[in-house]
């Protein structure tokens, strides 16, 4: 494989405070490269970097000849007035086509897009599709290299699928190759798409590590990486543990140390403490959601619940019993109604009909995914602290409020900044440290995830599973919804409300609906030829299909149903916590998910192939 950018000791600060040093790293032709790391790391900046937008204070980027690179930020925002068509033209402006390789290029991308109207006014679109536009915007150059920002901020569960479906599909095309670089805190999207996963992290040697395969071989990668630094902690500690004794020795050892052996002595004292500050640098969140322990067994029941606002049901007869240990992962597109439903659950907006149910005395806590619970003009100290004084009270004991930070990840020098200049992910930080100054029967959390980085989104998930009341949780986070969720409720936005074990059986029931309805749509837009009376075929039968065919249809149903249950059991293992912290078994599993995955879609297409035959 060439080399597409050869990156050479890339260094970047804004004011005093560095982004990271010394970055050396090469992006390979056909790579699909993951870009993860805590907030702060400067992943966007770097994509700046790479995208030429933005300047290194030091180091140098080489790149391929030609090569064309097409950068797409993290929000988009379009005037009134001009039309999907115009938008998608006026970037191909100042490439080097021609009128017949721009109209061709401008239709095969509207058609991969797969736009209902191409003369839509952008600026109307939804989020999601606006996330379409800017994407048609990008490919239509034709570029060698794709750099997203973020891409599936925002997006509901479907737009997630529909992204990750799309650039699988690009990254396999035969006739071109197609290279990207996206930054995504989404795991279960980086498993899918990525073929080689880059942390930006200080506390990693080069500055970074970044291993070839998936999320879950970066994850292998990671923990070799951690292993190696702290053995390296252990012996230099050791070896300075000899020096020292060496150095402290009496007056007449002391006359024959050695000038060499004592400067050896300081850069090694230098190196332990180097190494011990990167170390450090694996401080966490510490996420601890405290329950009142109540005993009562019912906590909430809703019971043929419908809400509608005019003529537009957002869900009908809906029935949910919450009770201590269960996790309800609450999906749907955007706009089928989930956030209305948890104002229906918590009391905040009436049923149309229907009736819900509390148990006395019922403590719901609730994680608003517009931050409105946050006044931005206070400060963090403020924000932290609501009660005006300088600690808080969590678990019945007093903590000040710079410790209180501290476990958010917060540096005690931005107690006093206004919650305004802080970044989402730390506006999120603020929301989940003063639910936990809330003891609960019931966590309802509306897209909690939104904005975190990996690390914190891991810690999230760990509390939420060790949270004993009930929780319902809305994310497009599709690992942590099959992690932290026992059961899945589904919005489709029209009224109707249906329940599922788990993400995996709910994707595949939607697709199912999503086909049903697109041939349903076609069906209905054409006008069957009426054949004449003379020149009609007679309807074929069953004997279309050959003996071996036959054979196959009887039998596709049984291994359907066995390579389903195959999956079920592969999943149900994945999800067990002793295999989660066992990466290699974890990763032996991820394969053998896939590799069933594809068995089971090659089954449907026979069956339907075959069925299309027998029918014809």
């Amino acid at each position: 494989m060439g080399i597409l950018i050869n990156c050479q000791s890339i260094t970047k600060s804004y004011a005093s405070r560095p982004l990271f040093r010394e970055l050396s790293f090469a992006i390979e032709d056909g790579e699909q490269l993951g870009l993860i790391g805590p907030n702060g790391a400067g992943k966007s900046t770097l994509l700046k970097i790479l995208a030429g937008i933005t300047e290194p204070d030091a180091g140098s980027l080489a790149t391929r000849k030609n090569l064309k690179v097409a950068y797409l930020a993290q929000h988009q925002k379009y005037e009134p007035g001009p039309s999907i068509m115009e938008l998608v033209t006026k970037e191909t402006q100042g490439e080097s086509f021609s009128d017949h390789e721009r109209d061709a290029a401008i239709d095969s991308t509207l058609a991969l897009i797969g736009f209902p109207d191409k003369d839509a006014e952008a600026a109307k679109l939804s989020g999601g599709w606006q996330k379409r536009l800017a994407l048609a915007c990008a490919l239509v150059k034709k570029p060698d290299l794709l750099l997203l920002d973020e891409p599936t901020n925002h997006l509901d569960l479907e737009g997630v699928l529909w992204l990750e479906a799309f650039l699988k599909r690009i990254a396999s095309q035969k006739q071109r190759t197609m290279s990207f670089v996206l930054i995504s805190h989404d795991r279960a999207f980086l498993e899918g798409v990525c073929t080689s996963v880059m942390e930006l992290n200080p506390r990693f040697p080069q500055g970074f590590i970044k291993s070839k395969g998936n999320y879950t071989a970066y994850l292998l990668a990671k923990q070799e990486m951690e292993a190696q630094q702290a053995h390296l902690e252990a012996a230099l500690a050791s070896q300075m543990r000899r020096e020292m004794e060496w150095l402290s020795r009496g007056a007449r050892a002391r006359q024959t140390k050695s000038k060499h052996r004592i400067e050896g002595a300081g850069k090694l004292m230098d190196e332990l403490a180097e190494v011990k500050q990167r170390n450090a640098m694996a401080s966490k969140m510490g996420v601890e959601f405290e329950s009142t322990n109540r005993k009562t067994k019912e906590l909430l029941s809703a019971k043929d619940v419908s809400k509608s606002f005019d003529d537009r049901v957002l869900f009908k007869d809906m029935e949910l019993v919450l009770r201590q240990g269960i996790r309800v992962g609450l999906v749907g597109r955007n706009g089928s109604g989930k956030t209305t439903l948890l104002k229906v659950l918590l009391g905040k907006e009436d049923a149309t009909t229907g009736t819900v149910k509390r148990a006395d005395g019922l403590k719901m806590v609730w994680f608003d995914q517009n931050r409105n619970q946050i006044d931005q003009k206070l400060t963090l100290k403020q924000a932290l602290c609501q009660a005006g004084e300088d600690a808080v009270v969590y678990q019945g004991r007093s903590i000040h409020v710079a410790t209180w930070a501290k476990r958010f990840l917060f540096d005690p020098q931005q107690l006093a900044m206004p919650v305004s200049y802080l970044s989402g992910g730390e506006q999120a930080r603020i929301l989940i440290a003063n639910l936990m100054l809330q003891p609960a029967d019931i966590l309802i959390l509306d897209e909690p995830t939104n904005d975190l980085d990996i690390p914190s989104l891991e810690v999230l998930q760990e509390s939420l599973e060790e949270f004993p009341g009930a929780i319902i949780l809305v994310t497009h986070d599709r690992m942590m919804l099959d992690t932290v969720s026992n059961c899945i409720m589904a919005l489709d936005g029209t009224g109707g409300v249906d329940y599922f074990a788990d993400f995996d059986q709910c994707k595949y029931i939607f697709e199912k609906q999503k086909k049903s309805k697109t041939e349903k749509s076609d069906k209905s837009d054409k006008i069957p030829d009426q054949p004449k009376p003379e020149t009609a075929k007679p309807q074929r039968t069953s004997n279309n299909l050959s003996g071996s065919q036959k054979k196959d249809l009887a039998e596709l149903p049984e291994k359907i149903e066995q390579a389903e249950a195959r999956l079920e059991s592969i999943g149900k293992e994945m999800h067990d916590p002793k295999v989660q912290s066992n990466f290699v078994r974890l990763q032996e599993l991820s394969k053998e998910e896939e590799k069933q995955r594809k068995l089971l879609e090659s089954l449907f297409e026979r069956w339907q192939e075959l069925e299309m035959l027998q029918n014809s």
